[in-house]
């Protein structure tokens, strides 16, 4: 059953932008280290950093909290890809937390996310199911 659905839109340009003016700033400020190490390999750094962006916003969103809010923060939430090359959410901090009270007894989440960027347009969507599971 869906516990909780996000979609974020960004303009790359507004990635560029912003790595202009704050550079290192804001990439240790919002991305992990595997998402950082991830984009600054790419050619297209920007738009790395953009899908990135837009999934934390979908994830949020998916969550019921937005950021910075009821304690999740950017920082909480990371794309990482499978074994497979899928990716998905590792949630820490407040997003798990958030993700454990959304969760119904008795079962666990799942997080599914898409991520894609036609220039200049980043998108991401996250769905997150209850499963049949191990949760509390």
């Amino acid at each position: 059953m869906i516990i909780g659905l996000g979609n974020d839109l960004i303009d790359i340009r507004r990635i560029e932008r912003t790595l202009e003016r704050f550079g290192d700033r804001f990439v240790q400020r919002v991305f992990t280290g595997v998402e950082r190490q991830k984009s600054e390999r790419r050619a297209a750094r920007a738009a790395s950093y953009a899908k990135r962006f837009a999934a934390k916003e979908a994830c949020a969103k998916a969550l019921g909290t937005g950021v910075p809010r009821r304690g999740v923060h950017w920082l909480h939430m990371g794309v990482v890809n499978l074994p497979s090359g899928k990716p998905t959410m590792a949630l820490t901090g407040g997003a798990l937390r958030r993700l454990e009270e959304i969760t119904p007894p008795g079962m666990s989440a799942q997080i599914d996310i898409t991520i894609t960027d036609d220039y200049p347009l980043a998108q991401a969507i996250v769905i997150i199911s209850a499963v049949p599971g191990q949760g509390g």
